[in-house]
């Protein structure tokens, strides 16, 4: 059984205990922990202030746990923590025998249902062994009417969720109207207070994704010409207002919620008859890491596909705590292999999620394929679709990139009818050569260049 963040963020009662979770997903804070062989319960020792740990257990099939900490709170942030582990593999969970204290509980939260009779003659240690194996006996039926509470508490803490991300919203939009009326040039110069201010209610309003793109838009305005920034913030804003309205229209359009408040849970989104699935030829373009300020590393994988069929790019995304420290990648920049990608349902796939990966296999491709699309409509087409979205994977005809008279670099078209303005440096090789192709991240105003083909072969850039 697994679960995410998703479901752990919806079971904490405040974000103060989300956070403190977060602090706990540690392996130097845990001890003893396990699952059973069906993967259905959890347990572990965290370390808390006193002499003995405390014993955490939790069950992933209605989410019932325990923990001896004298916490008001319920769940509390050891609960939490210990669905943090597991959400993120942070330590493993190896299947072993259920111990004695959480067959303890067990046995309790099935008192109200009628507990089995112990035989005669049986050990107390056997009985609650006894216990622990009679949980998952076939006629050992859920009571219907608690099945009934713990739909009607789930849809409750939905509806919940859903009136506390409105109100969020209209807090919000509110801001964001008192900043166009107090002036940009204002707003530009305190933007990374202000936007932390507005992060923070979203994120009490379990708008969480949307606050993370808050929090790091200050940075977006930061990277761009001083002049240029007040158009920036324009630009930013309209689109929060453009996502805030359309979730209002639409808030259980999964493509409109992911941009709002959290993703499907990968066992959802395979299970999804609408998700896209392709398997073909993928390269691996570049790998974007980036620790935010809510103490998450987003780590972003751009994939090109050298086939005919399905979505030219693919973007695996992944979260984790910083606290873990830096992850090894499964990829390799310039890498190709033969795998089968699930695209997140949406009007413009691109969030996918890996489901198999071929051993070696011949994948050689002398060169990329041409881009589908004139430049124009490359950039244009996924804003009618989502325009909200702010980075846009293009793959670029023929050009060559080469500085202003102001130093700034450009990438230009072999026929000279487009050019493109470039966000960094494009230092080495890429500068002054002829690139035969080239993938880049389009942010509305700027160039990333991920990587390019040239007559001497691939070429990375910076992402």
């Amino acid at each position: 059984m697994a679960i995410d963040l998703k479901a752990i963020e919806q079971l904490a009662t405040d974000q103060s205990s989300l956070k403190a979770a977060a602090g706990l997903a540690k392996p130097a804070k845990w001890s003893g922990v396990g699952a059973s062989r069906d993967g259905a319960l959890l347990w572990g020792e965290c370390a808390g202030s006193g002499a003995n740990p405390y014993r955490v257990m939790a069950d992933l099939r209605d989410l019932g746990n325990k923990c001896t900490c004298p916490s008001r709170k319920f769940p509390c942030k050891h609960v939490l923590g210990l669905l943090w582990l597991k959400a993120e593999a942070v330590v493993p969970f190896a299947p072993a025998d259920t111990p004695a204290w959480v067959s303890d509980w067990l046995g309790r939260r099935r008192a109200g249902a009628g507990t089995p009779k112990t035989p005669p003659n049986v050990a107390p240690a056997a009985a609650k062994d006894l216990r622990a194996a009679q949980r998952d006996e076939p006629e050992l039926v859920e009571d219907p009417k608690q099945a009934a509470r713990r739909e009607a508490a789930a849809a409750k803490r939905s509806e919940d969720t859903e009136r506390a991300i409105l109100d969020a919203l209209d807090a919000l939009e509110q801001w964001i109207g008192d900043q166009l009326r107090m002036g940009l040039s204002v707003f530009v110069d305190d933007a990374t207070a202000r936007c932390r201010r507005i992060a923070a209610r979203l994120v009490d309003g379990k708008a969480a994704v949307l606050a993370g793109r808050i929090d790091e838009l200050p940075g977006r305005l930061l990277a761009l010409p001083s002049d240029d920034r007040p158009r920036g913030a324009v630009v930013e804003l309209g689109k929060l207002v453009l996502l805030a309205r359309a979730f209002r229209s639409t808030p259980r359009d999964n493509e409109i919620r992911r941009a709002v408040a959290v993703s499907e849970a990968r066992d959802d989104v395979l299970a999804n008859p609408q998700t896209l699935r392709v398997n073909a030829r993928w390269e691996v373009l570049a790998e974007q890491v980036q620790t935010r300020r809510d103490g998450l590393v987003s780590q972003t994988t751009w994939l090109l596909n050298l086939d005919e069929s399905g979505p030219r790019f693919a973007m695996l995304l992944d979260f984790f705590p910083a606290s873990v420290g830096r992850r090894g990648s499964v990829f390799t920049p310039g890498e190709r292999f033969q795998g089968e990608l699930a695209f997140y349902p949406s009007r413009q796939p691109l969030r996918a999620l890996l489901v198999a990966r071929a051993d070696a296999v011949d994948v050689t491709t002398p060169e990329w394929p041409m881009p589908e699309t004139p430049i124009v409509d490359a950039l244009t087409e996924p804003l009618l679709a989502e325009p909200w979205t702010i980075d846009i994977p293009v793959l670029l005809p023929a050009g060559r990139i080469a500085l202003d008279d102001a130093g700034h670099p450009w990438w230009r078209s072999a026929d000279g009818a487009n050019t493109l303005p470039i966000a960094d440096s494009a230092e080495g090789l890429l500068r002054g050569t002829d690139l035969k192709r080239t993938a880049a991240i389009w942010s509305g105003n700027r160039l990333t260049i991920l990587a390019a083909q040239t007559a001497w072969g691939r070429i990375g850039g910076h992402g």
